[in-house]
């Protein structure tokens, strides 16, 4: 993939996002993974079945979506080259979350600012894995830019590296791994052993697009502010806070954030009714408000631009 593909790929998502009218990629990853997570369970009930179940799943699916990518461009092209690669820039585009992220994120903004905190709560319950029904605003403000800062590094800076690194084909794959962690990779008692693989495999293949994510947003911040003692606070929060979150990579993204903004993140969150206490990303500094949930929105959008030129020049001159 050239570099100015990667950028008519970025501008196909900025514009167009995820109209739930047409056919994507991840949904049809998340109905085959549904129907694996279903009929497995008919065939291994035991945790050593589940967990072989679980490995090969981990594996195969990411295998097929990119040998089905590299089919779908190689034939397309076989009829035409430009064909192939148009189809190509259009399944990059796919793998990208960047106008998504910034639509969900604006509708939870608009709801605190009309003062509509129901609206806020079922907007946010969209992008959230947390129980959001008896949120208040600073709660649903924290959540979102928790969510704002870790999608960053999924939805769109993880992408962009494997689109550099291995064009459309690849990114898909990683889509899958991603996809397959958020629906199985769980330590409930339902996914201990069956997402046990695809839970490490997500690990393995963000741990350096999340650390490359909190380099850009603490760049994003001081391009966005011209004032270096942001970056050096978000830095200081990064490396002191980063590795706090019980996920490897989250944290991360969440902590640089976190500095930048010079606010507290993480604490306490209800799921499915039971509370779950994170340590604190930015401990001792002051709780969020809805303004800073615009700062991140704005940092998420600059730090997509950095990373789709880093991802072009890779291309261009490396």
């Amino acid at each position: 993939m050239t570099g100015s593909e990667v950028l008519l790929a970025a501008g196909i998502d900025t514009v167009v996002g995820d109209p739930r009218w047409l056919p994507h990629p991840v949904r049809v990853m998340g109905r085959c993974i549904a129907w694996c997570d279903e009929h497995v369970r008919m065939i291994c009930r035991g945790p050593g079945g589940l967990r072989l179940a679980g490995f090969c799943l981990a594996l195969g699916l990411p295998v097929c979506v990119y040998a089905a990518g590299l089919a779908t461009i190689e034939a397309a092209a076989s009829l035409s080259g430009w064909f192939g690669t148009a189809v190509s820039i259009l399944l990059a585009s796919t793998t990208l979350a960047g106008r998504d992220l910034w639509d969900h994120a604006q509708a939870v903004r608009a709801h605190l600012q009309e003062g509509n905190l129901q609206g806020a709560r079922l907007a946010v319950a969209m992008i959230v894995g947390r129980d959001t029904k008896e949120l208040s605003e600073s709660d649903i403000t924290r959540a979102t830019i928790e969510t704002v800062a870790e999608s960053t590094s999924d939805g769109i800076i993880a992408p962009l590296f494997y689109l550099a690194i291995g064009g459309a084909p690849l990114a898909l794959a990683y889509k899958a791994v991603n996809t397959l962690d958020s629906m199985i990779g769980h330590r409930d008692a339902r996914y201990i052993d069956f997402g046990w693989a695809s839970a490490r495999l997500d690990d393995a293949a963000n741990w350096l697009p999340a650390r490359l994510t909190a380099l850009l947003l603490i760049l994003a911040a001081g391009l966005l502010t011209g004032k270096v003692d942001r970056m050096q606070q978000g830095w200081r929060v990064l490396v002191r806070d980063g590795g706090k979150h019980p996920s490897p990579n989250s944290g991360r993204p969440e902590a640089a954030m976190a500095g930048v903004l010079g606010v507290r993140l993480g604490g306490r969150s209800n799921y499915d009714g039971v509370p779950h206490e994170r340590p604190f990303l930015g401990k001792g500094l002051r709780g969020v408000g809805v303004e800073d949930a615009t700062i991140a929105m704005r940092m998420m959008a600059l730090t997509y631009l950095l990373g789709t030129l880093t991802a072009a020049g890779c291309l261009w001159f490396v």
